[in-house]
């Protein structure tokens, strides 16, 4: 396991792949604690760069990935993780995969349909029913724009 933290501050980008169709569904980073978790756990860990600790995917969603394969590429410094995801999306947006969009004629269009609500599923308790209606309403109309081709 000697993969190459030094490359990029101490992180490894991990690109996580569907095991079954090998569609990819995220990328995330992980640091020695997260890819030393995910080995132990079978559960995909990551290093979150902007809140500056270590997740649990599907902490919150119970959208966990489990670990199928795990490989390196040739520097060490990058890991593909194939995965089952157990729910319905992975993205935190309500979709499959991250990867929901497709650059076409100079736009990004929304070219998958959601398969969940993330209004729901990260709900937490100090948040209102009025305001998880706002941010499901919010959501949907930004995705009626994306997908009409109009720029958020």
């Amino acid at each position: 396991m000697n993969l190459d933290f030094q490359k990029s501050d101490g992180l490894v980008t991990a690109v996580i792949q569907d095991h079954a169709t090998g569609r990819v569904l995220m990328v995330g980073y992980m640091n020695e604690e997260a890819f030393r978790l995910t080995v132990e756990t079978g559960f995909a860990t990551f290093y979150s760069r902007s809140r500056r600790k270590l997740w649990l995917k599907g902490e919150s969603s119970g959208h966990r990935l489990v670990v199928k394969e795990i490989s390196t590429d040739c520097d060490l410094d990058a890991v593909l993780v194939k995965v089952e995801a157990l729910g319905p999306g992975v993205c935190h947006e309500g979709y499959q995969s991250c990867f929901f969009r497709r650059l076409e004629n100079g736009q990004w269009t929304v070219t998958d349909e959601r398969t969940y609500d993330p209004a729901t599923v990260y709900q937490s308790s100090s948040t209102s029913t009025t305001e998880s209606v706002q941010s499901r309403d919010s959501v949907q109309s930004r995705d009626q724009r994306e997908r009409s081709g109009a720029k958020q």
